[in-house]
């Protein structure tokens, strides 16, 4: 089973965003652990003067950070690395915008 989740993630990294469901936090998940953990790490998602404080202002700071990274993200890459964040840090109330993406599936 083990392998079965190893081939599966490097097919969503193969593939890129057309394999990826909207909202899909496990793609978040991988892009965030690829591109974001070496700087980003759970600490700094604690900190005192954290910029986060809504969904907005979440996907605003992924956007930020992946733009200094040149990372060259599009807007499905950037949601699913927020709800990833979301999901396992943050914990904030899901927008009407949210609803949307996760109704899209």
């Amino acid at each position: 089973m083990k392998g079965s989740f190893v081939a599966w993630l490097a097919s969503v990294a193969i593939a890129g965003p057309a394999a990826a469901q909207p909202g899909d936090a496990a793609r978040g998940e991988l892009l965030y652990s690829t591109h974001c953990i070496e700087c980003h790490t759970t600490q700094m998602h604690w900190r005192a003067q954290r910029l986060v404080h809504d969904w907005e202002s979440l996907r605003a700071q992924v956007r930020r950070f992946q733009g200094v990274a040149r990372l060259q993200w599009n807007e499905q890459d950037i949601d699913d690395v927020a709800r990833h964040l979301n999901d396992t840090i943050y914990h904030l109330p899901r927008t009407e915008q949210v609803g949307r993406a996760v109704g899209a599936r």
